[in-house]
């Protein structure tokens, strides 16, 4: 990938904030693309009217049923002829019958799909225990597809069914003369390449053709959109917020500190953190507690003879129990199976299976607990560094639970016992308690995309960021008895010395605030033979642990390659330098920019302060 375009991309995105001398933007409109793990949603707002932001409600194979987000899941038909306008099988130039593709809400709820194949791109992450690596690889075989090509297809139908839709609602005239933005949301958590390969996809599906493409991190995005909301009566600067991004599949968090009010401008104040506790374990947990009361050949008979009756009593779990559920209100709850005969033992009473406030919570607890812990690590973080947490912004699909607020609240307000003490103080004893407030935003499940399109708008609001990993590349130097082992050294005859290879210069420190207008520098001293070409690689190096190590060791993960072309360079930029044995060099002396972005890195080539040619960035 190119870093340079996407910068270019990055610096049309940014609305000038004074016209004096220049033109005034150009009215666009942005469209903002959530690729969740189990669920997606698309936003759009045109530019002249920010406030009217759009939610795509409507999507094929839903029926007529308007919903905010549609299922993250594809499937191919290699055998099917894709229908045409006139009834008939759709062919290719050869004559094979193409591979139909369904999406989103086009399955019958027994059909085979490709489902979180988001996971996929991010290898260093964790698959849930209901994610097959290997059933999703058959699946993948079947068609002829890969992990890639299954995630550009599918942003491709967004892309296709979005200009669609806009095109219905502001008309073709329009859409032909108006400038497409997108802003595409990745977790925070993930690599640097996985967020790359992100980006080639959407790229790929359409959106980065003729249109401006920009990644923002989801809990970034989330916090947009919520502080906007509670702007300007409920922050103060130096206030520090917990996002929670809790989806089906997995939970996302990121903290930001309040640095300026008017306007909104906010900083990193603790590294992103994530987990796999997201809604759809709840799912399977259900799946199991049913298992268990109704026995496993009853279980077995009702998802093969009778796949409606399960659909209804999931489908109320999801949209009722798990959204609504509270123990002080409901002390049981009963669950639709329609058809399945009363069993007083298993606790089915009239085609409901009949649950109690103790047993919803057994399924809810260890994945609540998993979300706390997250949270709790990401507060105590800052409060470690004397920082104080006025809130926690609970967002995403699983971020409607009145359950998963309600344990939260009571969580992060109950108060600690007194601190004993000898001596005990009427000013130890009257000191206000640190609460925290848990904020569940209007709009939970769908704050992410609305973020994303406000960012499109606005530009960031995100002064600083902190370093997920240590960033640093290897190098070169002197050999030195002092701190090199013998073994490691080699003889230069360019140099003329004994020097080591492999040892690490870490540019930035995991945790370190990095400022969005300060790229960090790497300096570089090559040499060149006569005729030797001037393009030269680079690896950057990234390392996860607290501490990095000061050579290359075994713990160490290549980010990507840098490619940088120095032909641009003048001459006379490059020394002419000569060794004792009349060997003729030529030596320059570059830096490498890299800038830490909400989801991605740009690099730029400079010498003496001016840029260059082009750094390319093929991630691994």
């Amino acid at each position: 990938m190119n870093g340079t375009s996407v910068e270019k991309s990055i610096a049309a995105l940014t609305l000038i904030d004074d016209t004096n001398g220049h033109p005034p933007p150009e009215d666009r409109l942005i469209v903002g693309v959530d690729f969740g793990t189990t669920y997606s949603g698309v936003a759009a707002v045109y530019s002249a009217t920010p406030d009217d932001v759009d939610i795509i409600k409507t999507w094929p194979g839903g029926n007529g049923i308007t919903s905010d987000k549609v299922p993250t899941e594809i499937s191919y038909d290699v055998n099917a002829a894709a229908p045409t306008p006139d009834g008939s099988s759709d062919h290719n130039v050869n004559g094979t019958v193409q591979t139909t593709v369904r999406w989103g809400f086009q399955f019958k709820p027994e059909e085979t799909r490709l489902r979180c194949i988001k996971l996929f791109l991010d290898r260093n992450q964790k698959l849930p225990h209901f994610v097959s690596p290997l059933e999703t690889a058959a699946q993948l075989r079947t068609c002829g597809r890969t992990v890639m090509d299954a995630v550009t297809d599918y942003l491709t139908k967004i892309y296709e069914h979005t200009m669609e839709t806009m095109t219905r609602r502001y008309g073709e005239g329009f859409m032909r003369t108006t400038k497409v933005d997108f802003v595409l949301t990745v977790p925070a958590v993930w690599s640097d390449a996985a967020k790359n390969a992100t980006l080639q996809a959407a790229e790929r599906a359409g959106m980065g053709n003729r249109h401006k493409l920009k990644l923002i991190s989801e809990p970034e995005a989330a916090a947009v959109y919520t502080l906007k909301t509670i702007q300007p009566s409920g922050l103060k600067e130096g206030d520090n917020f917990v996002v929670c991004d809790a989806g089906g599949g997995t939970v996302d968090l990121i903290a930001y500190k309040v640095t300026q009010v008017y306007p909104l401008r906010v900083e990193e104040s603790a590294v992103g953190t994530g987990g796999l506790c997201g809604s759809a374990f709840l799912n399977y947990r259900f799946e199991d507690h049913v298992r268990q009361r109704i026995g496993q050949e009853r279980y077995i008979q009702m998802r093969e003879k009778k796949p409606k009756t399960w659909m209804m009593g999931l489908k109320y779990f999801e949209e009722f129990v798990k959204r609504n559920f509270n123990e002080e209100e409901h002390s049981e709850v009963n669950v639709p199976f329609p058809g399945l005969p009363d069993d007083e033992e298993a606790g089915l009473d009239s085609g409901f299976l009949v649950m109690t406030s103790e047993q919803v919570k057994d399924i809810f607890e260890p994945i609540i607990n998993e979300v706390m812990a997250l949270v709790d690590g990401q507060v105590e973080g800052i409060r470690d560094r004397g920082g104080n947490v006025s809130g926690i912004i609970l967002v995403g699909g699983f971020g409607q639970s009145n359950y998963l607020y309600t344990r939260l609240k009571q969580h992060f307000n109950a108060a600690p016992p007194p601190q004993y003490t000898e001596t005990p103080t009427h000013e130890a004893a009257l000191a206000p308690q640190q609460s925290v407030e848990v904020l569940q935003p209007l709009h939970a499940w769908t704050a992410v995309v609305r973020g994303a399109v406000i960012r499109g708008v606005e530009g960031s609001l995100v002064e600083k960021r902190r370093s997920r990993w240590h960033y640093g590349t290897s190098y070169a130097t002197v050999w030195d008895e002092t701190k090199h082992p013998v073994g490691d050294r080699y003889w230069s005859p360019l140099w003329e010395r004994w020097m080591v290879a492999d040892r690490m210069q870490w540019h930035v420190t995991k945790g370190t605030p990095i400022s969005a207008d300060q790229p960090i520098s790497f300096h570089y001293t090559r040499n060149f033979r006569p005729g030797q070409s001037l393009i030269v690689e680079d690896d950057l190096i990234a390392c996860d642990d607290d501490e990095a190590p000061d050579s290359w060791k075994s713990n160490l993960f290549k980010v990507c390659t840098l490619t940088t072309d120095l032909n641009a360079v003048p001459k006379g930029l490059f020394s002419r330098l000569t060794t004792t044995k009349n060997i003729e060099f030529d030596n320059l002396d570059f830096e490498l920019h890299m800038k830490i972005e909400s989801a991605n890195l740009v690099f730029e080539l400079r010498v003496d302060g001016l840029p260059y040619g082009k750094v390319q960035a093929d991630f691994n």
